[in-house]
């Protein structure tokens, strides 16, 4: 008799890993063409890349700013390092490899780095460099999302040892789909700031 419990679960790592999948190689592809215009620009700082609408909506400004070369070298290239990496943790995950906690932790604390490099990335965008790189959004939506799952792993394998009674309250939270209501709401945030900021520089003037 088939377990409808064990398969539910399954479907639901599945799922997860299928979402950290899917975003970890949007924001792969993302940092690739970051990559090439940054090589571009290092070639010609005077270069028109494709997605430069205009003075605001312009992935050029983006990268020419102090920002986007924080470690002396251009931020998209930690992306084109870390995210095989989620990649094969993703493609593992769907194989429904065993991780082990200190494992599954140390990867969350790790990618909350990235996540908060995105964010405050974003704002740079905002309120300092105040031009909007499509490519960045990909990336920072995309980095939300794979944090998100990999949150969501682990608090379905108890790595930060909760009480059972605690843990019951996490698993039904995870179980009614409760924490894509919150990712939702943050995109939504994220794009509602954004068509409030730049929704009039979208189209070429």
């Amino acid at each position: 008799m088939v377990d409808e419990a064990l398969v539910d679960e399954t479907r639901s790592y599945r799922t997860t890993y299928l979402w950290m999948l899917i975003s970890s190689f949007l924001s792969l592809s993302a940092s690739l063409v970051l990559s090439v215009d940054a090589i571009t620009l290092a070639k010609n700082s005077n270069s028109k890349l494709f997605c430069d609408i205009n003075s605001v909506v312009s992935c050029g400004k983006v990268a020419l700013s102090w920002q986007s070369n924080l470690l002396g070298f251009p931020n998209s290239f930690i992306g084109l390092i870390c995210e095989p990496v989620v990649i094969t943790l993703a493609v593992a995950g769907l194989g429904r490899t065993k991780f082990p906690k200190w494992f599954l932790k140390t990867a969350l604390a790790i990618y909350a780095i990235g996540l908060i490099f995105a964010l405050w990335l974003l704002s740079q965008s905002f309120f300092v460099i105040k031009a909007f790189c499509p490519w960045c959004l990909v990336v920072t939506i995309s980095t939300v999302t794979v944090f998100s799952t990999m949150l969501r792993v682990n608090l379905y394998e108890n790595t930060f040892r909760v009480s059972p009674q605690r843990y019951e309250k996490i698993s039904s939270f995870l179980d009614k789909g409760r924490d894509y209501v919150v990712v939702t709401a943050i995109y939504s945030i994220i794009f509602l700031a954004i068509l409030f900021k730049y929704g009039k520089y979208f189209l070429p003037r």
